[in-house]
């Protein structure tokens, strides 16, 4: 998945040759569909650093930022309210690709230009290091559901790990993905019959091992699954969550000022084995069609990220993205934009926010998580809009 993915001159987000986001490209989000996404997430974060008193200085981190389409919104909606403009200070992505670092420096030159924030690149979250200075924001959209997982299986003897094969070993029975994922299944098929992909990989399931038997020592949670059951185990993501909550943390030594954090992504708050998939084109593909083609991505167990930060952080969530947007005030600002704008244009708006709140699509299938630093006076429930609502309140 690393290779696919990031690999430097053959990875899916490093090539140079073609767009990838957007209705061009092999998918669309949520910050392509409509600004206010962008803005209502800036208007948060802005709320998180309020209500700790405007401590400092403020510097945002977004990892994996696309086009930078997302931060551009949230900036400017720092720009509109002069103690946020003057607080804000530095602006981090993490970002390997060099043709994306090339669009995102383009959509923030006038923030630069104009109020003199300044920028930085990095490879990986290791290279920002801990402030006792700043209030620090950080923002993961769409990054969690492209890291590498291990995707493991028990069995009577223990967690194997199941792994990448090439067609031309030799087993009689294997192991193979069954194409186009729809639902990213596994199952047995003698080598006598015909392998339902093109593909020279396939997926084997291997002998229990140390490693394996790590994996699924991951989380308590896996400890009383039954035989048979298969987990998709994300080390990476275990690690970076861990890497955001020792940025914002105020419990260790040498702490930080503090901060907020959100992760949006496909997901839901328990484990999964079987969300692998591809998109080319907007549509499910093989996983194993055109390596370095195709867009791949797994769920999120926020489950697994809320245990990497459960020693230094504030946890909430998840929530919908719908319900994210509507407690956030999402109608009154559609309102707003379509009051300024002519009526074809203020009906393109509003249903771009209808796309973004829809149950039967983004609203529902991505999911809010968020994290901060200290408990609030008077939050006692936890900070809007993570709050918990009574069944008639939410459907009023």
């Amino acid at each position: 998945m690393s290779l696919c993915l990031a690999h430097p001159t053959e990875g899916y987000y490093t090539k140079p040759l073609r767009d990838i986001l957007g209705a061009r490209g092999d998918f669309i989000t949520s910050p392509e569909v409509s600004q206010v996404f962008g803005e209502l997430i800036g208007v948060w974060f802005l709320t998180r650093w309020l209500a700790n008193g405007t401590p400092s200085p403020i510097r945002i981190i977004e990892l994996g930022p696309g086009k930078g389409t997302l931060i551009v919104d949230i900036l400017r909606a720092f720009s509109q309210f002069q103690a946020s403009k003057v607080a804000m200070q530095e602006i981090h992505l993490v970002e390997t690709s060099h043709p994306l670092q090339s669009v995102q420096e383009q959509a923030l030159k006038p923030f630069v230009e104009e109020f003199g924030w300044k920028i930085q690149w990095h490879d990986n979250l290791d290279a920002i290091s801990q402030t006792d200075n700043q209030y620090t924001i950080v923002l993961a959209h769409e990054f969690f559901d492209a890291l590498p997982f291990h995707l493991i299986e028990k069995s009577q003897n223990g967690w194997q790990e199941i792994k990448i094969g090439s067609t031309s070993s030799k087993p009689e029975t294997t192991t193979i993905f069954t194409p186009p994922g729809s639902t990213a299944t596994l199952h047995k098929q003698t080598k006598s019959n015909t392998p339902t992909t093109n593909s020279n990989f396939r997926l084997v399931a291997s002998q229990p091992s140390p490693s394996s038997s790590l994996l699924g020592l991951a989380s308590p949670r896996f400890k009383d699954l039954p035989i048979g059951t298969r987990v998709e185990v994300s080390p990476a993501s275990f690690k970076i969550a861990h890497q955001i909550g020792k940025l914002l943390s105020t419990k260790t030594e040498g702490s930080s000022l503090g901060g907020a954090a959100l992760i949006v992504d496909y997901g839901g708050d328990h484990l999964y084995g079987d969300s692998f998939r591809a998109f080319r084109d907007h549509k499910l593909v093989d996983v194993f069609y055109q390596p370095g083609e195709c867009d791949l991505t797994a769920n999120v167990d926020f489950a697994f990220l809320k245990e990497a930060v459960s020693d230094l952080l504030l946890t909430h969530g998840p929530i919908s993205q719908a319900d994210f947007l509507t407690r956030m005030g999402i109608d009154v600002r559609v309102e707003t934009l379509k009051s300024q704008a002519p009526p074809e244009r203020a009906n393109v708006i509003e249903k771009a926010a209808k796309r973004l709140t829809d149950l039967t699509g983004m609203g529902k299938q991505y999911q809010v998580l968020g994290f901060t630093s200290e408990a609030i006076s008077g939050e006692d429930d936890g900070p809007w809009p993570f709050v918990k609502l009574d069944e008639q309140a939410t459907l009023r």
